[in-house]
């Protein structure tokens, strides 16, 4: 995966950094876009909206592939340990850099961190302090279970 990951603006980090739970979620391109379509038109006519950020995924298995046991744990070190760059964060977790780099890169683009440049060096942030995972077994009555790693 390349570095294709626009960077943000210095508002958008400091808004990031105000927050302190990401939710990751499962729900269809249906839902999804249902959701969209329904924070846009409670937009227009000037309701608030939640604004507590979140991520979903089409699908269990793409959750499961992209947030592994070894990226939650490259994560919680990178909030933890507040890695200066991508080359330490993976001496942190004792990882081959490209892996590291190539995993970070994914969750950039994904919105779970971001990166600060400074010269040549990219210091990876990871913006919440909690991670909650709600899993819908069954989206007709609303049920579900969550987790946080």
């Amino acid at each position: 995966m390349n570095d294709t990951t626009p960077p943000l603006h210095p508002m958008e980090r400091e808004q990031l950094r105000a927050e302190s739970t990401l939710v990751v979620t499962v729900k269809s391109s249906g839902e999804f876009h249902g959701d969209i379509t329904d924070s846009i038109e409670a937009l227009e006519r000037g309701e608030a909206e939640d604004s507590t950020p979140t991520l979903s995924f089409t699908s269990y298995d793409d959750l499961m592939e992209t947030l592994t046991p070894r990226v939650l744990d490259l994560i919680k070190a990178i909030r933890r340990e507040e890695p200066s760059s991508i080359n330490e964060a993976a001496r942190i977790v004792d990882r081959d850099v490209k892996n590291v780099h190539e995993e970070l890169s994914c969750l950039a683009q994904l919105g779970i961190i971001f990166f600060e440049e400074d010269g040549q060096s990219k210091r990876p942030v990871v913006w919440f302090d909690e991670l909650v995972i709600t899993l819908p077994f069954d989206p007709e009555t609303g049920g579900t279970a969550t987790t946080a790693p």
